[in-house]
Order: C-alpha cells, then sequence, then structure tokens
C-alpha cells in the first residue's frame, strides 16, 4: 500500500542559515587580524571584479545538506563575482570552492575543532590554508598537492601562489606582504595615510593659490606700470616732446 506523506514533509524548502550563532572574534587581537587580512586582500583585488572575498561567511559546499558548513575567518574565491551574500552556497556559484582560507586562532579554539576544519577545507577543495595563532606568533599553511592539502615546511618567506602575498615571521608579529613588497596596515594606519595625503594635497593646493594670486598681481602691477608709461608718453608728445628723443 502507497503511503502518502504529509505535504510539509513532501514539499518542503531546505533552509540554509545566514548565521551559525557564532561570534565572529573572541578577542579584539583576533577581530584584528580578520579586519587586516580581509580589508587589504578585497584593496589588492579592488580591480578584479571575478575575485570575492568574504570573512566570517557560512559556507556550504553541499546541495541539500544544510548542516554541512564552514565559516572561516576570510575566505578568497577567484573566478567568483564580488556581490554581497548571505551565506556561499557553493552550487549556486558553479561549484567553485574557495582557493584561499585564512584562519585566527583564539583561545577558544580546541586542537579537535581546528583538526575538523583541517579535514572540511581538504576534503572540499581548498587549495591554500593558513592558520596563524597571534599570542604565540605561530603561522601554520597548507598547501594542495594532487589529492590533498600538505603541511608548508618553511612559512617565513613563503609566497602564496594564488595571492602572490609574502609572509614573514618576525620575533614578535606576522608581517604580510603586498606583490610591490608594501606591508598590509590596518584601518587606522590607512584612514591616518589617506588623512595625510590630503592634507599634503590641501597644502600643496594652498601654496599653488598662494602662487598664483602673486603672479596675478604682479601682472596687475605691470600692466598699471606699462599703462602709466603710454599715459606719460602721450602727455610729453601733447607737450610737443619727444620721449625719445636723448636731448
Amino acid at each position: 500500500m502507497k503511503i502518502q506523506l504529509p505535504l510539509s514533509q513532501t514539499n518542503s524548502e531546505i533552509v540554509y542559515p545566514d548565521s551559525d550563532g557564532q561570534p565572529m572574534a573572541d578577542n579584539t587581537i583576533q577581530f584584528r587580524w580578520i579586519t587586516i587580512i580581509h580589508y587589504n586582500l578585497a584593496w589588492l583585488f579592488a580591480d578584479n571584479n571575478e575575485v570575492f572575498v568574504a570573512g566570517d561567511l557560512l559556507w556550504y559546499p553541499v546541495e541539500k545538506n544544510n548542516k554541512l558548513r564552514q565559516a572561516p575567518d576570510v575566505m578568497v574565491f577567484f573566478c567568483v563575482p564580488k556581490g554581497d551574500r548571505g551565506s556561499y552556497q557553493q552550487w549556486k556559484e558553479n561549484n567553485i570552492a574557495p582557493q584561499v582560507v585564512f584562519e585566527i586562532l583564539s583561545p577558544g579554539n580546541t586542537p579537535k575543532e581546528m583538526n575538523r576544519k583541517l579535514l572540511f577545507y581538504d576534503r572540499y577543495g581548498v587549495e591554500e590554508y593558513y592558520l596563524y595563532d597571534p599570542p604565540k606568533n605561530s603561522l601554520t599553511g597548507w598547501l594542495r598537492s594532487e589529492l590533498f592539502l600538505e603541511i608548508i615546511d618553511e612559512m617565513n618567506g613563503f609566497v602564496s601562489p594564488w595571492l602572490g602575498i609574502r609572509f614573514e615571521l618576525t620575533t614578535e608579529t606576522l608581517m604580510l606582504y603586498y606583490p610591490d613588497n608594501q606591508t598590509f596596515t590596518d584601518y587606522i594606519e590607512v584612514q591616518q595615510q589617506l588623512e595625510a595625503t590630503e592634507n599634503r594635497a590641501l597644502e600643496a593646493e594652498s601654496r599653488a593659490i598662494v602662487v598664483e594670486e602673486q603672479l596675478q598681481q604682479e601682472r596687475q602691477e605691470k600692466e598699471i606700470a606699462q599703462e602709466r608709461a603710454k599715459r606719460l608718453e602721450q602727455l610729453l608728445r601733447e607737450a610737443g616732446i619727444d620721449p625719445e628723443s636723448n636731448g
């Protein structure tokens, strides 16, 4: 006998939540590093409309499975258009997985949790995975071989194949460099640089205005002097005196 299921069970739509209820960061250091990496990578690829940089965005790799998901601190997708998304549903994006993933460790992250994330990224196609622990100043990276993610033996001086950025570990902190060797900066530093640049531009504009005003005044004084000389010459001629005569 055929059993008729309730309508709600046969035609139910799978919902892919935009939030997992977890905070973006557990502390200010973790948040600062997430924003530094996210914003600098966004600036790096600002002119390329086919590079999408996301922070704390839920990634669903498999359709019809809303339990299978991760929200990396930063993800970079190549050949994916920029744009706002509530979540990244891979089957709607030409089935393109993030090529690069960053995670910033916090005290709340357990080894078991991070091992699960590594297995997830390995299984679902991530090609570069970087894990930074700010308090310990420890950086670990994995690069995909033919079959799986393999740990990178030396991260100090390593250049990301996809991003072109360079990693340098000093005794105190991690330094990230653009392909042109400029360092990653945080939002406050960028704002200060922009303000300094704007102030220099305003000062240069003010100096140019002053110089132009001085030149204008000199031109006016020269024109007045020339008019006076012409008037004097005219008066001399009217008086019967040749102004060009030496006698």
